[in-house]
């Protein structure tokens, strides 16, 4: 299938992933394309000459380095350059997902994340959830609660994954308490029967409903404080607005610290308050279904 620009998908790819190294390392090379890609030297070699011809400006070759390096006059015409996909590659390699060969990083910079809890989700049990999403059917899982001392069989109906930020769910309609509730995929133990469901996804209100988060940083802080705050959360005139799932709201507040009076904690420590909080927490009253 061909992209917007015309182009097969895996050249495009390709070039996508000679601009990214321009870009962000400063050279690419026929054997970076190969080891990424696993093509021959020769179509490298063609994906290199290709891009010289759409971008002729863009890349010169440097003799003595045997390397194409990045041009004065660069101008991305195929990737646009993101910190957080770059970030998020580096985050993705230090969680195991992805080993360094993987990335389109080239050389990986020296770097550290705070650990995040490893969470005991099955791939039978996660596949079976997905799968009941997929054909919208309801699925009798095994599943431990917190409210009670043993695991249960219920019948849920699932429409979508949810991830809190620690932990991933799944949002689904509860038959047994005809709502809609989010559960952890981890405490699901096992699932046995799945049939049709004629739960539409379209009655979780809760899903479909949006709620604004707007935020400043805390008005305690210095003025110092205040401008890196408004430089971490991307603020406008000392404002950000943050959408948000109402289903999600409780875990976002819980994320963000803003599920407690701000009196509670140093400004430093809360830095940002939220300025629509009788709004936001009037549609947080009843917390997350779980």
């Amino acid at each position: 299938m061909d992209g917007e620009s015309g182009l097969r998908r895996g050249v495009e790819s390709r070039l996508e992933f000679i601009e990214f190294r321009l870009f962000w390392e400063g050279h690419v090379n026929r054997s970076d394309i190969v080891e990424t890609f696993g093509v021959s030297i020769n179509q490298a070699s063609a994906d290199l000459n290709r891009y010289l011809g759409l971008a002729e400006t863009n890349m010169v070759y440097d003799k003595s380095a045997r390397t194409y390096v990045r041009s004065s006059s660069f101008k991305p015409i195929f990737h646009k350059p993101d910190a957080e996909r770059y970030l998020t590659q580096i985050r993705s390699i230090a969680d195991g997902i992805i080993t360094p060969d993987d990335a389109w990083i080239g050389r990986v910079p020296g770097f550290a994340c705070a650990p995040t809890p490893a969470r005991g989700v099955s791939a039978p049990v996660l596949r079976a959830v997905v799968t009941a999403i997929k054909r919208k059917e309801a699925l009798e899982v095994l599943y431990q609660s917190m409210s009670s001392p043993d695991p249960s069989w219920r019948w849920i109906a699932p429409h979508a994954l949810v991830f809190d930020g620690f932990r991933w769910h799944a949002r689904a309609h509860c038959v047994r308490s005809g709502e809609f509730k989010d559960f952890v995929l981890s405490r699901i133990g096992e699932t046995r029967a799945s049939k049709a469901s004629d739960v539409a996804a379209s009655r979780d209100a809760d899903w479909h409903c949006d709620v604004d988060l707007i935020i400043a940083p805390h008005p305690d802080l210095s003025v110092g404080q205040r401008k890196a705050i408004e430089l971490d959360y991307a603020m406008d005139r000392g404002r950000a607005t943050i959408p948000v799932k109402r289903a999600l709201l409780y875990y976002a507040l819980k994320r963000l610290g803003l599920d407690t009076d701000p009196s509670a904690r140093r400004p430093q420590d809360q830095q940002i308050v939220l300025l629509n909080a009788d709004q936001v927490l009037a549609q947080n009253a009843g917390g997350a279904n779980r």
